[in-house]
C-alpha cells in the first residue's frame, strides 16, 4: 500500500511526539476539527519527511524497500517545491540557485528554478496560521525542483541567496502532483494510490 497525504502545516512527519514539542504528529490526521477524513492506517510509515513548518505531498507505505527506492539519490526521483520568499529575486539569484548553492556543510546539486505566475500561486489554499504579512517587504513565489533532500535544504538555500522562505509546499514527487490527485486544497486528506498514480511516483 502506498498513500499520498497532503501534510498540513504544524504536523511532524512521524507518529510519535517529540518531547517538549507543541507540534502535532501524523496521529492527528483524521481527528476533528484539525483534519477531515479518516485516520491513517496504523501500519504505515512516512517515506522521507517534511518539516513541521512545511506542507504538501508526503508519501506513506507499509511496504519494505520503498523508502530506499524512493529516497536514494541514485534513483533521482525529482521533488518540486513551491516556495514563498521575502522580496523579489533578480536574475542573479535564479542563476545561483540553478547552479547549486554552497552551504557551510553541503554543496547543493544544480536544480531547476523558475518564478511562479500569479495564477499558479493563486491556486494555493491559505495557510493556517497565515504567513505574517509585512507591508514594507514584498514577497514572491518560486518553483524549485531538485533530487536531494537534505535537512531543511530548500529553506537554507533561499536564505543563503538572501531570500528567506516564508512558506514551503511540496507539490510533486516524480510525476505525481497534489493537484492531479485532487489534494491541493485538502490539507490533512489522504488517499491510497492506484497503479497509475503509483507509477507516476517512480517515473522520471
Amino acid at each position: 500500500m502506498l498513500i499520498a497525504l497532503h501534510k498540513p502545516y504544524g504536523v511532524l512527519s512521524q507518529f510519535t511526539p517529540e518531547p517538549g514539542s507543541a507540534w502535532k504528529t501524523l496521529a492527528a490526521i483524521g481527528t476533528r476539527p484539525f483534519a477531515p477524513g479518516p485516520r491513517l492506517p496504523a501500519e504505515v510509515y512516512p517515506l522521507g519527511r517534511l518539516d513541521a513548518d512545511s506542507e504538501g505531498l508526503l508519501l506513506l507505505s507499509d511496504e519494505p524497500g520503498l523508502n530506499t527506492r524512493l529516497l536514494d539519490p541514485r534513483h533521482a526521483h525529482e521533488r518540486e517545491y513551491w516556495v514563498q520568499v521575502e522580496r523579489v529575486p533578480g536574475p542573479d539569484v535564479f542563476a545561483r540557485l540553478a547552479a547549486g548553492v554552497r552551504l557551510p556543510d553541503h554543496a547543493c546539486a544544480p536544480l531547476h528554478v523558475r518564478a511562479l505566475s500569479g495564477a499558479e500561486s493563486a491556486t494555493l489554499p491559505p495557510r493556517d496560521p497565515p504567513v505574517r504579512f509585512r507591508k514594507t517587504v514584498p514577497d514572491s513565489w518560486l518553483s524549485l525542483a531538485l533530487h536531494e533532500g537534505k535537512n531543511r535544504q530548500v529553506r537554507r538555500m533561499t536564505a543563503a541567496v538572501g531570500h528567506p522562505t516564508l512558506r514551503l509546499l511540496r507539490v510533486r514527487i516524480g510525476r505525481l502532483t497534489l493537484a492531479e490527485l485532487g489534494l491541493l486544497h485538502s490539507p490533512g486528506v489522504w488517499q491510497v494510490l492506484d497503479p497509475a498514480a503509483r507509477a507516476a511516483v517512480f517515473a522520471r
